[in-house]
């Protein structure tokens, strides 16, 4: 095997398109990462195949704060931080009430043990690939806006993109397929502090990277993945 990175930040969405939740370590699964994105708000009306309420539709769900009460355990309570300093469980009326009024839509929650992913269980982003994407968009180096799982240092710009169609092992035992880039929408051009746009961003990524930024993956084999630990190319 051969090592290809580091992994330095590992992030958890409990509530998609809210913010994310960043851990010292996490347990990987079939299923990704242990209460990822376990639970969305939906639009009532939708009758899409992607009814979810997201930041496209409302930038300031990026400004959502959820966490466990016990981050060790996803079956504790989901608590989420409005901007405004108000704390709800996720399942309160009053937080639904206020995201349908800032919305503009009827809403429900989803809850799901299996995760409500766009395509794979599993993102992972070079830190260098963030600071390229900024230098090419003029805007603030912020990893963040990309919403991985795993953020490492893999040395070169996008060279995770050499990884498609390869087998990761994160740490001592998790192996990960590699299995495509990372389709971007809008929501990589709004900055997860303030909900402000920055449409040259996806404009970079468009004009420069064919709309692609990071990796998806899927899991192979269970297991417990820590900041700090190596990432090697099978």
């Amino acid at each position: 095997m051969e090592k290809v990175a580091t992994i330095r930040t590992i992030v958890r969405y409990p509530v998609k398109s809210m913010a994310g939740e960043e851990l010292p370590a996490v347990d990987i699964g079939i299923q990704g990462l242990a209460g990822d994105r376990r639970y969305a708000f939906v639009q009532a009306a939708s009758k899409t195949l992607f009814p979810w309420l997201t930041a496209r539709e409302h930038p300031r769900l990026l400004l959502y704060r959820p966490r466990y009460e016990d981050p060790a355990s996803q079956r504790s309570r989901v608590l989420v931080e409005t901007p405004s300093g108000a704390r709800w469980p996720v399942h309160a009326s009053e937080l639904l009430r206020e995201l349908e009024d800032a919305s503009g839509r009827p809403l429900h929650l989803l809850g799901d043990h299996r995760g409500s992913y766009d395509i794979a269980a599993v993102s992972i982003l070079g830190l260098a690939t963030a600071a390229r994407v900024a230098e090419e968009s003029d805007t603030p180096v912020e990893p963040a806006r990309f919403r991985a799982n795993f953020y490492v240092d893999a040395g070169d710009a996008f060279a995770e993109e050499r990884w498609v169609g390869r087998v990761l092992r994160l740490g001592d035992a998790a192996r990960v397929a590699v299995t495509t880039p990372d389709e971007r929408c809008a929501i990589v051009s709004l900055d997860p502090r303030t909900a402000a746009s920055s449409p040259a961003v996806l404009r970079a990524i468009a004009q420069r990277h064919g709309n692609r930024v990071g990796v998806y993956g899927a899991v192979l084999t269970p297991g417990t993945v820590r900041a700090g630990d190596p990432v090697y190319v099978e």
